[in-house]
C-alpha cells in the first residue's frame, strides 16, 4: 500500500492563483486531491460539460454544466494577514510543546505540529 502524500494546503485554506490561464484569482479551496496533487479552487479553471437528460426517473435534466476542475498543487499559494493587508505566502511547520492529559488525571507533555506562515511567521 502506498504511503499518503502530505500537502501544505488544506481544504477551506484561501489561496491565490500564481500561474495557468486564471493566474491573479484568488478563491477558497474546495477539495485537495493528494494522490494526484491536484486542487479544487472555488470560481478558478472552470470547465463546460454537456449532460444528456436521464433516462431513467426523469429527475436529472439535461444541459450545460458549468463547474471547477482541479489545477496543480504547484500552481496555487496561500493567502496569509500579513502586516500590510493580505499576502501570499510559502508554508512552513513548528513543532509545540503541548500538555495532555490521560483520563486517570495525570498530565504529559508531547509535540504537536503548527502550520505557520513563512513570510509572517504567524500560525495559520
Amino acid at each position: 500500500m502506498a504511503k499518503a502524500k502530505s500537502v501544505s494546503i488544506k481544504k477551506g485554506d484561501h489561496v491565490k492563483v500564481i500561474a495557468g490561464n486564471d493566474k491573479g484569482v484568488e478563491g477558497k479551496v474546495i477539495e485537495v486531491l493528494t494522490d494526484v496533487d491536484r486542487v479544487v479552487v472555488e470560481g478558478v479553471n472552470r470547465v463546460k460539460r454537456h449532460t444528456r437528460a436521464g433516462q431513467t426517473g426523469g429527475s436529472s435534466t439535461g444541459g450545460i454544466i458549468t463547474s471547477e476542475a482541479p489545477i496543480h498543487i504547484s500552481n496555487v499559494m496561500l493567502v496569509v494577514d500579513g502586516d500590510g493587508g493580505k499576502t501570499t505566502s510559502r508554508v512552513g511547520y513548528r513543532r509545540d510543546e503541548v500538555t495532555k492529559s490521560r483520563p486517570d488525571g495525570s498530565t504529559y507533555t508531547a509535540q504537536r505540529s503548527v502550520r505557520i506562515a513563512s513570510k509572517t511567521g504567524k500560525e495559520i
